[in-house]
């Protein structure tokens, strides 16, 4: 279902939009950590057995993650220009942008994978990998590599879907994929005991299947969208509009990847009790994390189709809304994550060493206090974003990035582990500052990008689509 977030009452529009996205983030966050509780509880006779192919899972984490956020880049990249086109009510250039986008996606995918191939062995070795799991780390690697192009193919989907406002079918194409993981993971694992690379071909195929159905769906989706004449496949032109606010997301997404590489190195060479520790917890964090960027994605939404649409006095209360939704969304994390977060840790392996355990609850503890404050940051860099105030939305989640690497590589050194439980912190709540001081300016409301679009209307809506793209 195609929504219009231009019209009706923002508080409820922002509800109904983002609630779907948010469903879908938590099976997608439920199947991440599905792979690693089954290697933890599953793969090995014994108990250091499971905790090594836990830290081999979450030794190469941070790069599929890397791979995942140059995904997500793509997606909002797209997903602004579309919705704006959509709020515009130009659709012969919105399918132009569609079709550049996949096309444009596919290449990239395919360039991305024969490098990753080649290249998995030298990054884990240079990630420090312990040599008790490197050969299981680089396996698991190499074969999600191999996927990449069903996981940027169902990413730029998801995006298209989401610019049309319409949050809730790849919510069933990812409830259908992630339950598919679950069940692949356990009889891979289980039944025909593959080990690591039996998770890691969990996620292949079910990652292809929903990536399929999902650009067939968006076909017949897409037929349904009338426009006054047909649109061209590609367009030079489209892909450069799309660029300005692709290739910058892009790069803050795979700078915070790198950076989160680079504190990957440094944990590497903590042993594998840690690095076992380390990654559960970042996967509950990125959990937290993901519900609330999800959030700021409906945000980005909302706002790019009213600048579009030139309703720019609607973007303040969507912010509001999403701060409310925000505040709702993060009860339960930090019930879970202050209260219980040895429970939490748990859940990966009943058999965890007290090393392991002590490492990932004295991060759960340390990190959620503060996702009030990364919360308003996400929402703020969400509005930037739809308006594609991109300088913006950079320096603020650049300025996190930088300080979380420098204290980490600062205070690690110095006082072990205990360096990364401020280093996170500080970063998110200086880039908090950072970003609420655009977003209160007003530099949202100001750029080319917006203004290039902002004041196009249905008014002028034939005339436009008239016009050869």
């Amino acid at each position: 279902m195609v929504t219009d977030l231009t019209k009706g009452k923002p508080s409820s529009l922002i509800w109904r939009f983002t609630l779907p996205m948010l469903i879908s983030i938590i099976f997608q966050q439920m199947y991440n950590i599905c792979d690693s509780v089954i290697a933890g509880n599953f793969i090995g006779d014994t108990p250091i057995e499971g905790e090594l192919a836990l830290a081999a899972v979450g030794a190469s984490y941070p790069v599929t993650m890397l791979f995942i956020q140059i995904a997500n880049g793509i997606n909002a990249g797209c997903a602004v220009v579309i919705s704006q086109l959509f709020g515009a009510k130009e659709y012969v250039r919105m399918k132009t942008a569609v079709s550049t986008s996949i096309i444009t996606t596919l290449v990239i995918s395919a360039v991305l994978t024969i490098a990753g191939l080649f290249l998995s062995a030298p990054i884990m070795t240079a990630l420090n990998t312990k040599e008790d799991i490197f050969s299981d780390s680089v396996i698991y690697l190499q074969i999600y590599i191999g996927g990449l192009i069903f996981l940027f193919l169902y990413n730029v989907c998801t995006g298209i879907f989401t610019a049309l406002g319409d949050s809730k079918t790849p919510l069933i194409f990812l409830i259908a994929s992630s339950l598919g993981n679950i069940v692949l993971d356990l009889i891979l694992v289980i039944v025909f005991e593959m080990g690591v690379a039996g998770v890691a071909w969990a996620t292949f195929i079910a990652q292809g299947a929903s990536a399929v159905f999902a650009a067939i769906a968006l076909f017949f989706r897409l037929k349904n969208i009338k426009a006054a004449h047909r649109s061209p496949l590609f367009s030079p032109h489209m892909l450069k509009t799309i660029s300005r606010i692709a290739i910058p997301t892009i790069c803050q997404q795979s700078f915070v990847s790198v950076g989160n590489l680079m504190i990957q190195g440094l944990v590497n060479d903590m042993g594998s009790a840690v690095i076992a520790g380390y990654s559960s917890a970042i996967k509950l964090n990125t959990f937290a994390v993901n519900a609330m960027a999800c959030i700021s994605n409906g945000i980005s939404s909302y706002s790019a189709q009213n600048i579009g649409a030139g309703k720019h006095e609607r973007v303040p209360a969507g912010f509001k809304a999403g701060i409310v939704f925000t505040a709702v969304c993060l009860i339960p994390f930090l019930i879970c994550y202050i209260i219980f977060p040895n429970a939490m840790i748990s859940i990966f392996s009943k058999e965890l060493s007290a090393e392991a355990l002590k490492t990932g609850a004295s991060f759960l503890r340390a990190a959620s206090p503060f996702y009030a404050i990364l919360g308003l940051k996400l929402l703020s860099d969400g509005v930037l974003k739809g308006a594609g105030a991109m300088r913006s939305f950079m320096s603020s989640t650049f300025s996190d990035l930088v300080l979380r690497v420098l204290l980490s590589y600062i205070l690690v050194p110095r006082i072990g582990f205990d360096g990364f439980l401020w280093a996170w912190p500080i970063g998110w709540t200086l880039s908090a500052m950072l970003a609420l001081y655009f977003y209160f300016r007003g530099n949202w409301k100001h750029t080319a990008f917006a203004d290039s679009l902002g004041g196009r209307t249905a008014a002028n809506e034939q005339h436009k689509n008239n016009i050869a793209t």
